[in-house]
């Protein structure tokens, strides 16, 4: 029975024995990531605005789809050294195809992916190259006195054109959905996500443009201007409102952190591995709240709907990380507290490694970062990104393993 505590070394073994594979996955796509937003930075301007700013959320949306390939990809890579798998092979389980696996993983991963905001960091990367490649345009209307468009492609799209992508995207989305529920073959698993995610970043105006709306009306409102004092005179007249508010303040971004980001990638990695289901019914298997779940999938449509919208975006939360914690769980409870206490020391790890590169290098020249910036970044960023695969894979390898040496099942 391989120990949870064995984890840090499993990751090395997987690393040793996949590291070529890792890195070329991360290699290309960082390739690919580049092109598209520098290709996204450049089909922004020009003639016919409102039609290259739809291009642009377009490439947007392909980097993303980029980032979820190369993510499937690398874990799909190690799935020869797992020890999990071999005995999948030795029972008779033919290996999955990685397209069939990318199929499978889209549409939690763009749930996962948009539910907690990693898509910012994208918009966030576009964004600075934008203002980056055009800084002499952004300088120069500066200085004269002119209008400029630079840094405005993620904003200046019309928001009766954003809504009515957002409305294509979104039939889209949910026909591919429907043909996944079916369990049609082909690739309406990718096809749903890339909806999804076009939904989102096509909708980005429509949405700011109805929420500012919204949020000016609201603010008028006496009930919610009511509320707002309400809560006010709460955090200076209840004992200790503001001491547990703000300790909770500072808790929870770090449990976000060391916690739940893992469990979030975690999930991806059962996906790709094939040993996980994101529904609410496996949650709840074998508990008394099965019974809930019975009647209310006997329930009038209407109510089945009523209750979606009122849940939608839990379950896009929580429930495959409750599911994947089940999953790991059997496996040991400490082996999910090794895991988390690695991730944490990696990312810990990378930011004081960089921080003393840097230090060595030191910044004599002007505006050497320019050039030594990016080589620097990539190289940490390979080193984090490949580490933290290997542990999602060796921490399922581990949990599978001993599960069935107990006999138990982990598949759901």
């Amino acid at each position: 029975m391989p120990s949870p505590f064995s984890l840090p070394a499993h990751t090395l073994r997987l690393l040793g024995k996949c590291a070529l594979p890792l890195i070329l996955w991360f290699s290309a796509g960082q390739l690919v990531r580049f092109v598209l937003l520098y290709g996204a930075t450049e089909v922004a301007y020009g003639d016919f605005r409102q039609v290259r700013l739809v291009v642009t959320m377009t490439l947007l949306t392909l980097v993303v789809l980029a980032a979820m390939t190369v993510v499937t990809g690398m874990l799909h890579s190690l799935r020869g050294a797992l020890w999990e798998m071999r005995a999948r092979a030795a029972d008779g389980v033919r290996d999955e195809r990685f397209f069939r696996a990318l199929d499978r993983v889209a549409p939690t991963f763009a749930a996962l992916y948009l539910a907690w905001g990693f898509h910012v960091e994208d918009a966030r990367d576009f964004q600075q190259m934008d203002l980056l490649h055009h800084f002499h345009d952004l300088t120069d209307a500066a200085w004269f006195g002119e209008e400029t468009q630079v840094g405005g492609s993620l904003i200046d799209l019309d928001w009766r054109v954003s809504l009515g992508a957002m409305v294509v995207a979104f039939g889209l989305k949910t026909l591919f959905a429907k043909l996944v529920e079916k369990g049609r073959s082909g690739f309406h698993g990718f096809a749903a996500a890339f909806s999804e995610f076009a939904f989102v970043f096509y909708g980005l105006n429509a949405t700011v443009a109805i929420a500012d709306a919204r949020s000016e009306w609201m603010e008028s409102r006496a009930v919610v201007t009511g509320a707002e004092e309400v809560l006010a005179q709460a955090k200076e007249t209840v004992p200790g409102w503001k001491d547990v508010g703000g300790a909770m303040s500072e808790i929870w971004p770090l449990f976000v952190d060391a916690v739940v980001i893992p469990l979030a990638w975690l999930t991806v990695a059962l996906l790709v591995f094939g040993a996980f289901a994101d529904d609410t019914r496996t949650l709840v298997k074998g508990t008394r709240f099965e019974r809930g779940v019975d009647r209310l999938e006997q329930s009038h449509d209407l109510t089945q709907k009523s209750i979606d919208r009122v849940t939608g975006g839990f379950r896009d939360r929580w429930v495959p990380l409750a599911n994947a914690f089940r999953l790991i769980v059997r496996g040991g409870a400490p082996l999910f507290g090794m895991m988390c206490l690695c991730y944490v020391a990696i990312a810990v790890g990378a930011r004081y490694a960089d921080r003393a590169v840097r230090t060595l290098i030191g910044s004599q020249v002007d505006w050497a970062w320019f050039h030594l910036g990016p080589p620097i970044d990539f190289v940490r960023d390979l080193l984090v990104t490949v580490i933290t695969m290997a542990l999602l894979a060796a921490t399922f390898d581990l949990a599978a393993t001993r599960a069935r040496l107990r006999g138990q099942s982990f598949t759901v």
